[in-house]
C-alpha cells in the first residue's frame, strides 16, 4: 500500500494536493510518501523477526539524505556500492557497523575510505579485489572483513540487464572459484572472512529462485565449516519486486517465512538489501503537459519530464503508471508520452492508453521512487528536477532544484 491516493478527484501526497506542490516547486518533480516508506520497512523488516539479521536498504535505489536518514531512524543500516554512497550514509548518521559495501569495481581510495569507517564487511566480487582490499588493508595495519560474493546461477526470471547471478553475469565468483577464493582468505594475514554473500537479480516476482540459490549456498557454507572457517553472516541480497503493471510480486512476509524455513538450522546472521521493494512505490515522477500532436500514426503526448529524469523505460522498456493529477472524464486514446529530449529513445510511456491529455495538465508517473532520481543525469544540459518529502501535511524540500548555474559550477575554470 501507498499514500498517494484521488480525494474529490485530485491526486495527494498523504494529506498534500500535488497542484500545491507544483505551485511551490515546479515540474518535473520527484515527490516521495514517508509514510509509505516507514509502512514498507516495517513490513520487510518484520518479515523476519524471531531470527537475527540486519536489513541494509540498498542505496543505489534511492540516495537522499532524507531518505536514508528516515529509515535510518527506523533502524535501517545501508547497502552501498561506492565511495560517494558511503559518503552519503555517513553523512546521514549511519552507523557504520550497519554498512555493507557491495560492487565489483572498488577503487583503492574507495577501500581506505571504508576501512577508516570500519564498516561492517565488503562483499568481494574477485580474487584480484580480495588480494587489493589486503593490500589496503595492511598498508593501514587493519584487519578488513569480508564476504565473497557467491555466483549461483540461478535464473532470477527477471530483465536480462537486472539479472546478476547466472554464469555469464558480471558479479560474484562461480561456486569452484569461491572456494579457492576463500582458501585464499584464510592465509591473507589482514582479512578476517565472516560472511557469505549472494544476490541473483533485481525486480525478482517469485521466492522460488531466492530458495534454489539459498539450497545451493548452504551446501557451500557446510565445505567452509569443513575448512574450519568461523562464518557469522549470510547476505542474502535484496531484489523482491514490486507491481509496477501486472505483476504479483511475494509479499514480505511471504518471503520471510520461506527464508526462514530454510536457515532455521544455521546460526547465522541474515544481512537483507532490499531497494525497490522499500522506495519504489513511495515515490512518483510529476511532469506537466508541453505539447499535444497528432501525426497520421501516433498520438503524442509531449512532456517537461525527460529520459533523463527517469531513464527506465527508455532503458530497460519499464513500464510505470501514467495517471492524470487531476481526474478527468471523456475518453482514452492511445499515446507515446514522450520528452523534449533530442532521442527517438526518450519516451515515458508508449501506446498507452490514458485520459485524453491538453496542454498544461499534470500527469503522475508512478512507482518512481527507485532507480528513478538516482539514475536521472543533466543530459541535453536539463538542471535535474526537486526532490520533495511529504509526512503527513509538512513539506520538505529534499533536493532543491538545479538551476544553469548548476550545470556550469565545476567548469568554472572555462569562463
Amino acid at each position: 500500500m501507498h499514500y498517494f491516493e484521488y480525494r474529490n478527484r485530485e491526486l495527494f501526497a498523504e494529506d498534500v494536493s500535488i497542484r500545491e506542490l507544483v505551485r511551490e516547486f515546479d515540474t518535473p518533480l520527484y515527490i516521495y510518501s514517508a509514510r509509505t516508506l516507514r509502512r514498507h520497512f516495517q513490513a520487510f523488516d518484520s518479515a523476519f523477526q524471531g531470527i537475527s539479521h540486519l536489513t541494509c536498504f540498498s542505496v543505489k535505489a534511492n540516495s537522499n539524505i532524507c531518505v536514508l536518514k528516515l529509515l535510518a531512524e527506523m533502524g535501517s543500516g545501508m547497502d552501498i556500492v561506492s565511495g560517494g554512497e558511503l559518503f552519503r550514509v555517513l553523512k546521514a548518521g549511519i552507523d557504520p557497523q550497519k554498512i555493507v559495501y557491495s560492487g565489483v569495481g572498488k577503487r583503492e581510495h574507495e577501500i581506505r575510505e571504508a576501512l577508516l569507517s570500519d564498516i561492517l564487511m565488503f562483499n568481494v566480487e574477485s580474487r584480484q579485489e580480495l588480494e587489493k582490499i589486503n593490500q589496503v588493508a595492511g598498508e593501514m595495519n587493519v584487519q578488513a572483513r569480508v564476504s565473497l560474493r557467491i555466483n549461483p546461477d540461478v535464473d532470477p526470471r527477471t530483465h536480462p540487464y537486472i539479472s546478476t547471478g547466472l554464469k555469464k553475469n558480471k558479479f560474484g565468483m562461480d561456486l569452484e572459484q569461491a572456494l579457492s577464493s576463500y582458501q585464499l582468505a584464510m592465509t591473507l594475514p589482514y582479512i578476517q572472512p565472516v560472511g557469505i554473500d549472494c544476490h541473483i537479480g533485481s525486480q525478482l516476482t517469485s521466492v522460488e529462485p531466492f530458495l534454489e540459490a539459498l539450497e545451493r549456498i548452504k551446501i557451500f557454507y557446510g565445505q567452509l565449516v569443513d575448512l574450519g572457517m568461523e562464518i557469522r553472516y549470510l547476505d542474502l541480497g535484496g531484489g523482491l519486486g514490486i507491481t509496477y503493471d501486472q505483476e504479483d510480486p511475494p509479499h514480505p512476509a511471504e518471503f520471510g517465512r520461506a527464508v526462514k524455513d530454510s536457515l532455521k538450522e544455521l546460526d547465522l546472521t541474515l544481512i537483507l538489501e532490499p531497494g525497490r521493494v522499500i522506495a519504489g512505490n513511495a515515490g512518483i515522477l510529476v511532469t506537466r503537459v508541453l505539447y499535444t500532436k497528432k501525426t497520421p500514426s501516433k498520438n503524442f503526448v509531449i512532456v517537461d519530464a525527460a529520459m533523463n529524469d527517469l531513464l527506465r523505460p527508455s532503458l530497460y522498456g519499464s513500464y510505470h503508471r501514467i495517471a492524470p493529477v487531476q481526474e478527468k472524464d471523456g475518453s482514452l486514446c492511445y499515446v507515446d508520452v514522450v520528452g523534449p529530449i533530442c532521442e527517438t529513445g526518450d519516451f515515458l510511456a508508449q501506446g498507452r492508453e490514458i485520459p485524453e491529455a491538453e496542454q498544461d495538465d499534470l500527469l503522475a508517473v508512478f512507482s518512481a521512487g527507485a532507480y528513478g532520481f538516482t539514475m536521472s543525469s543533466q543530459y541535453n544540459s536539463r538542471p535535474r528536477p526537486a526532490e520533495v518529502l511529504v509526512d503527513k501535511n509538512e513539506v520538505i524540500l529534499a533536493r532543491r532544484r538545479e538551476v544553469y548555474f548548476d550545470l556550469l559550477q565545476l567548469e568554472e575554470q572555462c569562463f
